[in-house]
């Protein structure tokens, strides 16, 4: 890299990456870096060399997340995408990733839609009427203690579920 084009975050990332690589080498293959503050950190020994990487590593994606914010809230997009680094990647990664159910996130993310449309659709429904049967009266919502019943074919509204035969005859 041209000393002229180097910005301050790229020289901490790169400073950051060689750090890590440098503490983790001789680490066994398929070691990981916990990350900081977690149980799993605590753990470590106070000489491990995982702690100081994880340490770095969270700096290093605070540092990436602030200048991210700092260029999203200015509206400079190709700064935010210059700080975002690999994470777009990373994302698409993850994205194409089977999930716990095996399909992709797309088709998981997909699926939520139409769930989501359907309940919408739903909701938006004109709500039915309440129709009692011979024999069945229904509770009228909205009007305690009221039951809509069925009397000789007719929907007759009654203060009750029992039906006084003297006042459904007349």
């Amino acid at each position: 890299m041209n000393d002229d084009t180097v910005t301050a975050g790229q020289a901490a990332e790169a400073w950051a990456t060689a750090r890590v690589t440098e503490l983790l080498r001789g680490q066994p293959d398929g070691i990981t870096v916990p990350d900081y503050g977690t149980a799993a950190w605590l753990r470590l020994g106070r000489e491990d060399p995982r702690r100081a990487a994880a340490v770095i590593t969270a700096a290093e994606a605070w540092r990436r997340h602030t200048e991210a914010q700092a260029a999203l809230m200015s509206g400079d997009t190709a700064a935010f995408w210059d700080a975002m680094g690999d994470a777009p990647a990373e994302a698409q990664r993850a994205a194409r990733r089977p999930g716990g159910d095996g399909r992709p996130l797309s088709a998981r993310l997909d699926a939520i839609r139409a769930a989501q449309a359907a309940r919408a659709a739903a909701a938006l429904r004109a709500p039915r009427p309440v129709v009692a049967t011979p024999g069945w009266p229904v509770q009228i919502p909205g009007r305690p203690g009221w039951w809509r019943h069925c009397i000789n074919g007719a929907q007759v509204d009654l203060p009750g579920r029992e039906i006084n035969q003297e006042r459904s005859a007349a």
